[in-house]
This record gives C-alpha cells, structure tokens and sequence, in this order.
C-alpha cells in the first residue's frame, strides 16, 4: 500500500550531532510537506521539548505524539492521556526516601525537580526546556488534589542505585509499569497501557481515519522503538541502532549523524 504518512524518534534518530535537524533534513521534511505527507515527531520528550524542532522544520501545525504514546497532541490540545497514578509515584519516591536518585515528573508540559543537580542541567541542555522547583512530596499533594498524575518519571543515578529501583518495581509494580532503561545511568518509568505504537494508532483513529498501519513508515533507534517499527509497512532503523532494533526493522539508513532519516524520506517518497 502507498506510503502516507511518517513517524519518526527524535533523540538518537532524527537529530545531528549538535542536536538540531540538518539542512538536509529540513528539505526533505519540505518535500514530503508538499507532497500532503504528514511528519509526526514521537518521543520520550515533553510538548515544549519538541516544539522547537516543528519550528525547525515548519510542521508546527501537525499532532504530537509525546511521553512514548502516553499523551497525543492535535492542534495542542489533548486527544488521549494515560498517566501513572499518585499512589505508584507515592511508592516510588518511599523506595528513594535517601534522595540518592534524581526523580524528574513530568505532566503535560510540567516537568518538576527537587533541584537543579547535575541531572537536572543535563537535561536541561539536551532538551532546551527548564524545570520548575518542586518536592516530589509537594507535587503529589498537587496533583492528589487536582487529580493528575505522572505521564513519564524519569529516575536518573548511579547504575546500582537504579538497579535496586527496579528490582523493586519490577516485584511490586510489573503489571502497572513500563520501567525502559535507555542507558546505565537512565531509566524511563510509564504507564504500561502505552506505547509508540498504541500512540499512533490512536492519532491514526482520530486524525487520519482513512489511512492505516500500511500506509505507515517510522524511523527509531531504541528499544522503544521496537514495537512501532514492527507494526509499521515500512519500519526503519538509523544505523547506530541498537542491534536488536536493527534486527527487526525492514530496513537500515545512515546514521542520525549523517541524515539517516532525510536519505530515507528521499529513497521512499522518491525525490532524490
């Protein structure tokens, strides 16, 4: 079936080294726009984490798919939101009662820390967005009270550290959590209901009604991205992809650092 609409990661997919979308990609975002092919960004990030790169690529008014699927954004308005619950993040800040991890809350366009640590400003710089001050156990009283919760906790530490945690929550929480490790020293927490691919296909229920998995193509890098890139026509890998990501995807482009996804976009929509 014809390809109709893109997917793409961000971080370790799309952008270069210096974090920005390249020339090259910026015309080839400008090619498939023209041919009426929608450019969707889906990530781990935050809204405003990613509204600077629409800008960059003038797709400022497509959806968003944002926290892994945990929160779809058309015209900047919510269409779907899971979130995980005040009594699991209740849990998770008893299990660092000794604050030796850093606990990042995120919530819509809210990103809470209790300080602006080292993780804090690493942050800070990849995703060009800064954090409000908050205790954890001030935000839980926010959000009890306004009935919200966490659509991704991002726990950042030393490898033990975060080792026992997940011990911890994988004994407790297994049935509740998707706890995705992106590196030693990183690990994800959301709500195991969603994923990339349950994000797109709620967007494809309700903004593209006509167009289905097989008119798909997705562009990742990271175990994330696995279950997207398997349900997709088209799944493809940047090639600094994990090895189990190059694995199953249909096809592998150049590195993210070499404008992997643009040649991609290039060699499917053909207009090389």
């Amino acid at each position: 079936m014809p390809l109709k609409i893109a997917f793409t990661d961000i971080d370790g997919t799309l952008l270069n080294k210096e974090r920005v979308p390249s020339e090259a990609l910026k015309n080839s975002v400008a090619n498939i726009s023209n041919k009426n092919v929608p450019f969707i960004l889906i990530s781990s990030r935050m809204p405003s984490a990613i509204y600077h790169i629409q800008r960059d690529l003038k797709i400022e008014n497509t959806p968003l798919i944002c926290y892994n699927g945990g929160l779809v954004l058309v015209n900047g308005k919510p269409i779907h939101s899971t979130e995980i619950s005040v009594p699991t993040i209740q849990e998770i800040a008893r299990l660092n009662a000794d604050k030796k991890i850093h606990v990042s809350l995120y919530n819509n366009d809210d990103w809470y820390v209790e300080s602006m640590d080292y993780w804090a400003l690493r942050e800070e710089n990849n995703t060009k967005v800064s954090p409000s001050l908050k205790s954890i156990e001030n935000v839980i009283l926010d959000w009890k009270e306004k009935g919200k919760g966490a659509h991704k906790i991002m726990c950042m530490g030393a490898k033990e550290e975060l080792d026992v945690l997940i011990e911890n929550l994988e004994k407790t929480h297994a049935n509740e959590l998707h706890l995705y490790r992106s590196k030693d020293t990183y690990v994800e927490i959301a709500n195991k209901k969603i994923s990339k691919l349950t994000g797109i296909q709620t967007l494809l229920k309700h903004q593209y009604p006509n167009f289905s998995l097989k008119n798909c193509i997705a562009f990742g890098d990271n175990y994330n991205d696995i279950e997207m890139l398997s349900a997709v026509e088209i799944g493809v890998a940047v090639k600094n992809a994990k090895e189990e990501v190059l694995k199953i995807a249909d096809a592998t482009t150049d590195t993210n650092h070499n404008d992997g996804v643009a040649k991609a976009l290039a060699k499917y929509f053909e207009f090389c």
